[in-house]
């Protein structure tokens, strides 16, 4: 079977939050039509939310089936022999009107035994940020399971953790366990593990329009918890034209690229790499062919092509395995 691989663009998963907005579609263009709009899943075989193809020869088709017909040629590799046909990372944005619950990700090991399930290792690229907007991410000084539930219980667990008021271009890297929150006021690229698993353990005592609570997971997050400090703002350099470094873990790796003019691209076919323009346009000239596009979309390149050009004025996060 003779196919033509090229640059797979996806229909977003849009999904409604009680913290969501408006800015997916004011700031990155994306068609909503609720005004609590929080997500924009990009990139995704989590059960029952698969992204399907909306462009070329395997438009409608979804990336799970996809994969399980070409899984070298999608995948790479490297990662088809590490992860099988399952496609390992989930790519977001996220629109926090207000903000998110105190929450934290299971690791691995829990996340499989408990839920059959990756665990969730995140990070967060900040696109926008309102003034004095802030995120809540890990603990001001060493704490344990006793302080934190007599601190929970009374309603105060904020005074025990971390509020780090962020501007665009700050990234922060959370390891499963981290205990965060998006505050309000913020536009954030996530880049994870393939999972939806979340525990949920104060939510600011708010309702839905029903007047219900949303579900805690407390006891779950007892043992799931890091409870010491952690460190999770992260440096990187912003070199015109480079691939620079911004975090490369056991579960991802995440460059960014200042694009000014054109890049060439020429790698390897051990793993898929996928692009999310965060600022700008840009074009992917890929065998001859022209690809566009703009601030707020995610293309994901097959493993099996290994050269292509960059082109454009734009800020690229460039993620691979």
């Amino acid at each position: 079977m003779n196919v033509h691989f090229y640059p797979l663009s996806f229909n977003e998963i849009l999904k409604d939050r009680i913290w969501g907005g408006t800015k997916l579609k004011d700031y990155l263009g994306k068609e909503i039509v609720s005004k609590e709009t929080g997500e924009s899943w990009e990139i995704s075989t989590v059960p029952n939310d698969i992204s399907v193809v909306k462009n070329g020869y395997f438009k409608d088709k979804s990336l799970d089936k996809l994969i399980s017909l070409f899984p070298v040629e999608i995948l790479g590799e490297e990662v088809f022999n590490e992860y099988g046909t399952q496609f390992p990372l989930l790519f977001k944005f996220i629109d926090a009107r207000t903000d998110l619950s105190i929450q934290l990700h299971p690791n691995n090991e829990l996340a499989k035994k408990r839920h059959n399930s990756f665990g969730k290792t995140e990070m967060w690229y900040v696109m926008q940020a309102d003034e004095n907007a802030r995120i809540v991410v890990g603990f001001k000084n060493d704490s344990n399971a006793k302080e934190y539930i007599e601190y929970l219980n009374n309603k105060k667990i904020v005074e025990l953790l971390n509020e780090i008021f962020v501007k665009k271009g700050d990234v922060f890297f959370l390891e499963t366990g981290t205990i965060h929150a998006i505050g309000g006021g913020i536009v954030i690229a996530e880049i994870q593990q393939t999972s939806d698993i979340t525990y949920r353990v104060y939510d600011w005592d708010r309702v839905d329009a029903n007047g219900n609570q949303r579900e805690l997971h407390v006891n779950l997050a007892l043992d799931a918890i890091n409870y010491s400090t952690t460190n999770t703002k992260v440096e990187y350099n912003n070199i015109a034209n480079k691939s620079n470094e911004v975090v490369h873990c056991s579960y991802f790796k995440t460059n960014i690229i200042p694009l000014g003019g054109n890049k060439r691209i020429k790698k390897n076919a051990n793993t898929f790499v996928v692009y999310m323009c965060t600022e700008g346009a840009f074009e992917i000239n890929c065998l001859n062919e022209i690809y566009y596009y703009k601030k707020g979309d995610t293309v994901l390149m097959p493993a099996i092509l290994t050269e292509f050009e960059l082109i454009g004025n734009a800020t690229l996060l460039e993620i691979y395995m």
